[in-house]
């Protein structure tokens, strides 16, 4: 499987970005695609996750409201809206895939990693 994450980039607080991660590979009927982020000296975190087999999603806390995933299964591209950005949004952020029927956010059942695009909310 071959992810590739984009659109990460400098960001004014309140403002928004939107990241895409598209994929490639698949073998399996069914996964869930995982948005996760690490800050510098900080664990790598989930942010949100979308199931393919049944479109059911999960959000951290600290994204819930602000952050949104879908998917345009035409083109194997899973997007993260992330909007009223903060500083501490701040990170290098990965897509990864799972064989998963729902998603979760735990990054251990991720199996494929993208390289990550980093994204700076800064004024």
């Amino acid at each position: 499987v071959q992810l590739q994450a984009s659109g990460g980039g400098l960001v004014r607080p309140g403002g928004s970005l939107r990241l895409s991660c598209a994929a490639s590979g698949f073998t399996r009927d069914y996964y869930a695609i995982g948005w996760f982020r690490q800050a510098p000296g900080k664990e790598r975190e989930g942010v949100a996750c979308i199931g393919t087999s049944d479109g059911s999603t999960d959000y951290a806390d600290s994204v819930k409201g602000r952050f949104t995933i879908s998917r345009d299964n035409a083109v194997n591209t899973v997007y993260l809206q992330m909007d009223s950005l903060k500083p501490e949004d701040t990170a290098v952020y990965y897509c990864a895939t799972a064989p998963l029927l729902g998603c979760g956010l735990g990054p251990e059942v991720y199996d494929d990693w993208g390289r990550g695009t980093l994204v700076t909310v800064s004024s």
